[in-house]
């Protein structure tokens, strides 16, 4: 898998909103507002809150954490913006959450990880001040950001004095890395900490895990789908909800099978449309919207 070629800017493009599911949206959102939901090493961590206008006496609403891709090294909170924003609109709560990201040094996929845990146990005890439910909260992510968010809801976090739960109680994965058995790339910005079975999530699929929905291109070179598909498979063998929709004639981020999907994403956007679609409606059955 070559995580190396994405192109910081114009990978945000790829998980924009298309036009023709942003024409069904009208609902006014206030956002983003910036928290810091963290501090590790002093380095002050950001969570971007989109919720939708006219907040009084409502009901608690859902929330949904959205987490970037970027093969774990490059990207930033903004690349989210889109879906959050997307995800406001239909009524939710959405937080944008920016991560470490590896230097192939002090820094690698573990501190992301441990960042995925702490801001959804961020937004979960902040619940009341967000106005969101604490047990409707969904994680998001493309890509390497998937992993962030499948590791969330599948390692928790040990530390003394945590009673908050770091699992999201939904998962929305689009080409998501959640098999990264024999991937060199992550391996690489792991160093001698860990090995990529020890966060591989395909490798730790247990009961109770949160009900999830698998966005996927077929052809995709960058995660591709036979390690998709174990992953989707380990979670319905352990009693658990996985809805896999696997997308003919595109590759990673849906991009069409006729280009390299390794380097700058181009999705189709008529499959983006669709599969944008099926997420809300996999939300929507789970009474999160």
């Amino acid at each position: 898998m070559n995580w190396e070629g994405a192109l910081p800017v114009l990978v945000a493009l790829a998980v924009g909103i298309s036009p023709q599911a942003r024409a069904q949206e009208s609902t006014a959102v206030v956002g983003p507002v910036e928290h810091v939901y963290a501090s590790p090493g002093g380095l002050d961590l950001k969570a971007y809150v989109f919720a939708p206008a006219n907040e009084d006496g409502r009901a608690p609403r859902s929330a949904i954490v959205v987490f970037h891709g970027g093969g774990w090294h490059i990207g930033s909170a903004e690349w989210a913006f889109g879906r959050a924003t997307h995800f406001a609109e239909l009524g939710m709560v959405a937080i944008a959450a920016q991560y470490r990201l590896s230097d192939q040094k002090s820094i690698t996929p573990l501190e992301a990880m441990a960042d995925a845990r702490a801001v959804i146990r961020w937004v979960r005890s902040n619940a009341d001040r967000l106005g969101i439910a604490s047990d409707r909260i969904a994680a998001y992510g493309w890509s390497a950001g998937a992993h962030l968010a499948a590791c969330a809801a599948i390692f928790e976090d040990s530390l003394p004095n945590v009673t908050v739960s770091n699992a999201p109680n939904a998962l929305v994965f689009v080409s998501p890395a959640v098999s990264l058995e024999g991937d060199s790339w992550p391996q690489r910005l792991l160093g001698e900490r860990a090995s990529v079975d020890e966060i591989s999530p395909d490798m730790h699929v247990r009961e109770g895990l949160p009900p999830t929905i698998i966005l996927q291109g077929r052809t995709d070179t960058v995660t591709p789908l036979a390690g998709v598909q174990r992953f989707c498979d380990r979670m319905r063998e352990a009693g658990n909800r996985c809805d896999l929709h696997v997308y003919d004639g595109v590759g990673h981020l849906f991009t069409p099978s006729t280009e390299p999907d390794d380097g700058l994403p181009n999705p189709d956007p008529e499959v983006q449309a669709e599969a944008y679609q099926r997420a809300d409606e996999f939300l929507r059955s789970l009474g999160f919207l």
